[in-house]
């Protein structure tokens, strides 16, 4: 099976590199910054450069693919001009959904929790109420909209709040945080912000196990299985890695400004444990990832 992901040098893409790669074979897209996609076969392009999308797939034909370019950050959403981002968020996704559907290929589409009306009820179903808090969110909302108008055959993964080391250059809070402690420096965290966090590990294992699955034109939350808010992953950090939890200082989300009203967006995941696919605890996830920090 030939398996082509975008946003390879991502987040989640350099940990799709790694997993996918031992078992299929991949053709992994990055922009500017190669991240670790050098290492397999990959190709160089802005996710926009729709000629030479479209050539690089037509000459891979691909069974499936993985959709995760993207702006990625509500932040970095609200700095970049709004037309840059709609064109990457929306406009590229929807011409992905047209490759895919032209080349009969499937389509894995990560886009967020934060779609979700962050006010209303915890452990929100796929059916719960969309409202986007954001600018990106609301982006991504449009990105799923575009795909199910046009594919027919995908997966969209309502992603939750991803944890784990940024590999190559790519970072996240996880760094911050983890670093910050290490160093023995103070850390704010949210107290008052909760997610069903999971890690990049078992996003990209789950992902495989999915590849494996027949289903298609499916919205599932794609998360962990507990409530948690940024402080409480904080504190299970710092008694898995043995760090000093005074360090840790508790705010709210109100307290910062430019973050979005999104207090609670965590995720009812039983549809994605009804398939088959078992997720680690946080605790299990953070073991693991200590482990292999180690190594």
């Amino acid at each position: 099976m030939k398996i082509f992901i975008t946003g390879g040098s991502g987040l989640l893409g350099q940990y799709l590199n790694m997993v996918l790669s031992k078992e299929y074979e991949i053709l992994t897209q990055y922009n500017t910054k190669p991240g670790n996609c050098l290492q397999y076969s990959s190709v160089q392009s802005d996710i926009t450069d729709y000629k030479k999308i479209e050539a690089s797939l037509n000459e891979f034909k691909p069974d499936i693919i993985i959709h995760t370019a993207a702006v990625s950050s509500v932040q970095i959403a609200e700095i970049l001009p709004s037309k840059f981002v709609f064109e990457v968020n929306v406009n590229a996704t929807e011409k992905l959904a047209e490759l895919s559907l032209a080349l009969k290929a499937k389509l894995i589409y990560t886009s967020t929790d934060l779609v979700y009306a962050g006010y209303r009820e915890s452990m929100l179903k796929e059916d719960g109420k969309l409202i986007p808090a954001s600018f990106y969110a609301e982006t991504k909302l449009m990105g799923e909209e575009k795909i199910r108008a046009i594919s027919n055959d995908y997966i969209i993964l309502r992603t939750g709040l991803l944890y784990g080391f940024g590999l190559y250059g790519s970072t996240n809070h996880f760094n911050y945080m983890f670093y910050n402690l290490k160093n023995k420096r103070p850390v704010k965290l949210f107290y008052d912000q909760y997610r069903t966090p999971l890690s990049l590990w078992e996003a990209a294992r789950i992902i495989a196990k999915l590849l494996k699955l027949n289903i298609k034109n499916e919205i599932v939350n794609f998360g962990g299985k507990e409530r948690v808010s940024r402080l409480e992953l904080g504190e299970q950090l710092c008694q898995i890695a043995g760090f000093d939890n005074s360090l840790l200082q508790s705010i709210s989300m109100y307290d910062v400004p430019d973050i979005s009203d999104a207090a609670d967006v965590s995720m009812n995941t039983q549809k994605l444990q009804s398939l088959g696919i078992t997720v680690k605890s946080v605790d299990e996830s953070l073991i693991e990832i200590m482990k292999k920090q180690d190594k």
